[in-house]
């Protein structure tokens, strides 16, 4: 039986993930090095590695806590509730996550475009089972008439991109609004009249 990790353990745990947050989602996996990370954790590249064993194990402690926070809005999609306010809270929760946690969005973007060498049994497994299961729920209100009739997937895929854009093209979008914008203020009503309209049966 493990033992319980103490305060200084877990506190250090915390700083070494945080400061491999820091340096994944500025450098890419190709150019952050463990010395970097231990530098950003404030310790020894030694104490790191009683941690974590190598740079490998950071990255993927960061990608599961990752996959875990952004699947769980969707896992909570409730199939007995109101399938337009349903779809929108998930909008609503997954543009939250873009504007909380920008960095983690673009370090899943980086894996991603790399060919997900290091989550495919992820993607494969738990991502493409909720998915699935969700789109079920999707298909039986389409069928039930109570919104609008689209491929269940695709309308997943759009919620995804039109959300994680804002944060994975944070630079691009504040620049082209300019000045005294806030992207996110603007994007929740923009995406609910949108989603809203889409979702609207015949």
């Amino acid at each position: 039986m493990l033992k319980p990790k103490t305060r200084i353990q877990e506190r250090n745990s915390r700083a070494i993930l945080e400061a491999g947050l820091e340096v994944f989602s500025a450098q890419g996996f190709r150019g952050a090095t463990l010395d970097q990370i231990a530098e950003v954790a404030g310790l020894s590249k030694p104490n790191l590695l009683y941690y974590f064993p190598s740079k490998d194990s950071v990255y993927l402690a960061l990608l599961e806590q990752l996959l875990a926070t952004w699947l769980d809005p969707l896992a909570h999609m409730n199939p007995d509730g109101d399938p337009v306010e349903e779809v929108l809270s998930y909008v609503r929760r997954k543009l939250e996550l873009s504007r909380d946690f920008p960095r983690e969005s673009r370090l899943f973007a980086n894996e991603i475009l790399q060919g997900a060498p290091r989550m495919m049994d992820d993607i494969a497994g738990p991502l493409k089972t909720l998915v699935d299961e969700k789109a079920s729920v999707l298909t039986r209100w389409m069928v039930e008439g109570r919104i609008a009739r689209v491929n269940p997937v695709h309308l997943i895929f759009s919620i995804w991109s039109l959300t994680q854009h804002y944060a994975d093209f944070d630079v691009q979008v504040r620049t082209v609004l300019g000045p005294g914008h806030d992207p996110y203020a603007e994007a929740g009503p923009f995406l609910d009249h949108l989603f809203r309209r889409m979702l609207q049966p015949a």
